[in-house]
């Protein structure tokens, strides 16, 4: 459609770490896909037909490769957040329990503000061209529910359960990114590292759910 009607558009195309699946870290641009799921396999396929019309056509279009960016805007479903919401409960003592799957899983977690300035530099540049965005600090889920409980007053292994149903058919084991191609063309640097975002995540929480229990805020689920 952007090519059909001749507007001068620059197309920013989210790709994911979740292409990279089972190829070992660290990834970076050059890093073999190895999908392990059916959304990673359609992210793949945008890839090469971002950098096929881009190739093809002269286009202005780049790849964003972005592994996990959270903020307090997250989805509930999505780990981070379901661990940050259930700190908040537990701590106003409305729950006791957090069911998991797999704990050892390992990510790098960077704080969702921070990517969307690479994704604006991105489209800056004279050239496209595509860019893996990473902390380059690989956490695995036991050691983000550390940073969350702890951050709280809480201890996580008093409250975390394991439960088979949330694990994934094909797992990911590790997926860290090499974004030193981001610093050099982009000038583009992460401050905010795991620790921080649990941090941000879990105080957020807190007042959210403060504010509901106090009637300060009304949240309708649709």
């Amino acid at each position: 459609a952007v090519r059909a009607s001749g507007i001068q558009t620059r197309i920013y195309q989210a790709s994911s770490s979740e292409m990279f699946g089972a190829s070992p870290p660290p990834q970076n641009e050059k890093t073999p896909f190895h999908p392990r799921s059916p959304y990673s396999v359609a992210k793949v396929y945008s890839y090469w037909a971002t950098v096929n019309y881009r190739e093809a056509y002269d286009m202005f279009a780049v790849n964003g490769i972005l592994f996990n960016h959270e903020s307090p805007r997250r989805g509930e479903t999505f780990v981070t957040r379901k661990i940050t919401r259930g700190v908040a409960r537990i701590k106003a003592g409305l729950q006791d329990r957090l069911h998991l799957g797999n704990l050892d899983a390992i990510r790098d977690w960077g704080y969702a503000p921070e990517y969307v300035d690479a994704m604006w530099r991105m489209l800056q540049c004279d050239t496209p061209d595509d860019y893996v965005v990473a902390t380059g600090e690989g956490v695995s889920v036991r050691q983000f529910l550390e940073f969350a409980f702890e951050h709280a007053g809480l201890d996580w292994a008093e409250h975390v359960r394991y439960d088979p149903k949330y694990e994934r058919p094909s797992e990911v084991d590790a997926l860290i990114g090499d974004a030193s191609k981001a610093e050099e063309l982009l000038g583009w640097k992460p401050e905010v590292k795991s620790r921080e975002l649990a941090r941000i995540m879990v105080d957020a929480d807190i007042r959210l759910l403060s504010d509901q229990l106090t009637g300060a805020a009304v949240r309708v689920d649709r």
